[in-house]
């Protein structure tokens, strides 16, 4: 069995013998380089398993390691060692593809836990075929399984955005899936859906007689999740207050629970997500800016289902075999109006409302093949996608699709009542992009 090996980088004596002494300790192989210019020639003569640097060296910072690395040995994790209470540090790691990061003091338990983590990753799956729920070969979906590989192999935050429906908790787990964490617990987490008054206890547990009715001890959202992945659906939906004590348990790594006096250390990765624009939402003082760039480390845009239509009869396929049928009996098809009317249907509710216009057809049809009429989609507003076009036959193409743009705006901007905020969401675009588009064409 090969043993991993791991390059430590650091110019402190003290740090280095520290961590060849506990990575020994863990059977692992450890070479050292005290500079950037000493590393790099260690990466050029061998692959590393594992490589573990400072941020400050003395002939540069451990960004250019970390870049090396990503440039020249992609499925070789590293990690970066910062500066207390440098948090700037940390994240221009992650974003430029580090692992994770430690801070120092370096803390031993940390140190092995991350390794422990890193020696996981799947160095040679990362181009391998695998069964997921991402359906659709689409260049859209095709770039996400894409990133979500990339993703899978860093601890690095991540915050999914797209339209409701678009399947956001999907492509966390998916991360989750492919990533070091895939035997640990996945945990999804409605923030939108807990009483303000009960999130600290629901997030990080409370002792027994913490208040009336905690009757025992009881874990919260991060030690349930300790070791995996805990994903915040809807994570702009929470309260300041939450957000101050979100921010302390991400950055410290430890959460205390109501009523108890000591922190306990949570090893856990965090990926959120949202139908709404954080930088909106920062801008607009409904979230934190600290928080902001934590959790928006690295972005994941899903697309709407309307961007890509060529996906919508392989995800037919699919959610008519998970949900259309016994084993042994038969399994009903689309017929091919049927077909031609979700592919002209424009989804406001994504692949979720696509799930249950089947759900229903399969449920309240009687024969083998669906057909058009058993849908029982919502009739096309007037003007719409057909009247547009004929609207716009002999047209520009330029012009053509400002005319669509502009009408698509004035809609939101009637079903909102003028409110920018509420179109722009509707339309799926930030409040800036769309008061951009608003002053280009000369809407009022």
């Amino acid at each position: 069995m090969n043993i991993p090996t791991v390059l430590i980088v650091d110019d402190e004596p003290d740090l280095l013998d520290l961590a060849d002494l506990t990575l020994a300790r863990m059977g692992l192989n450890v070479d050292r380089a005290a500079s950037v210019g000493a590393a790099l020639e260690r990466l050029k003569g061998r692959p590393y398993d594992l490589c573990l640097t400072d941020m400050r060296l003395p002939d540069g910072d451990g960004l250019e390691i970390v870049r090396h690395i990503n440039a020249n040995a992609p499925l070789t994790p590293v990690a970066v060692i910062t500066a207390f209470g440098s948090a700037d540090n940390a994240v221009a790691a992650l974003k430029a593809g580090a692992f994770d990061y430690l801070s120092k003091p370096v803390s031993l338990e940390q140190l092995r836990t991350l390794v422990r983590t890193a020696l996981k990753v799947p160095h040679h799956e990362a181009g391998g075929a695998r069964k997921t729920r991402l359906v659709g070969d689409s260049p859209p979906m095709q770039q996400i399984r894409a990133k979500a590989e990339k993703l899978a192999r860093s601890q690095a935050p991540v915050f999914i955005t797209g339209e409701s429906g678009t399947g956001k908790e999907v492509a966390a787990r998916l991360i989750h899936e492919l990533g070091p964490r895939a035997g640990k617990p996945f945990l999804a987490v409605n923030c939108g859906a807990i009483p303000e008054n009960l999130m600290e206890s629901e997030f990080f547990g409370y002792r027994k007689g913490a208040f009336t009715g905690a009757d025992s001890e009881r874990d919260g959202f991060f030690q349930a999740a300790n070791g995996g992945t805990l994903f915040l659906d809807e994570v702009l939906d929470l309260p300041m207050a939450m957000q101050v004590k979100l921010l302390r348990a991400i950055q410290e790594r430890c959460v205390r629970r109501v009523g108890g006096t000591a922190e306990e250390p949570v090893d856990v990765r965090i990926i959120s997500a949202s139908h709404q624009d954080m930088a909106d939402a920062v801008e607009a003082g409904r979230f934190r800016h600290d928080l902001y760039y934590r959790l928006n480390v690295i972005d994941l845009r899903m697309p709407a289902l309307r961007e890509r239509r060529e996906d919508i009869a392989p995800l037919v396929e699919f959610i008519i075999e998970r949900v259309g049928g016994h084993a042994g009996s038969f399994r009903p098809s689309l017929s091919p109006d049927a077909l031609a009317a979700l592919r002209q249907y424009s989804f406001p509710g994504n692949v979720r409302e696509l799930e249950n216009i089947l759900e229903r057809a399969l449920a309240l049809g009687d024969g083998e093949v669906i057909k058009a009429d058993d849908l029982d989609l919502a009739p096309a507003r007037p003007g719409g996608e057909a009247a547009s076009a004929a609207v716009g036959e002999g047209l520009p193409l330029q012009d053509y699709l400002d005319q669509v743009e502009r009408e698509k705006i004035i809609q939101a901007l009637e079903q909102t009542h003028g409110n920018k905020t509420a179109a722009a969401r509707l339309l799926g675009v930030t409040f800036r992009s769309l008061r951009y588009r608003v002053e280009r064409l000369g809407i009022e």
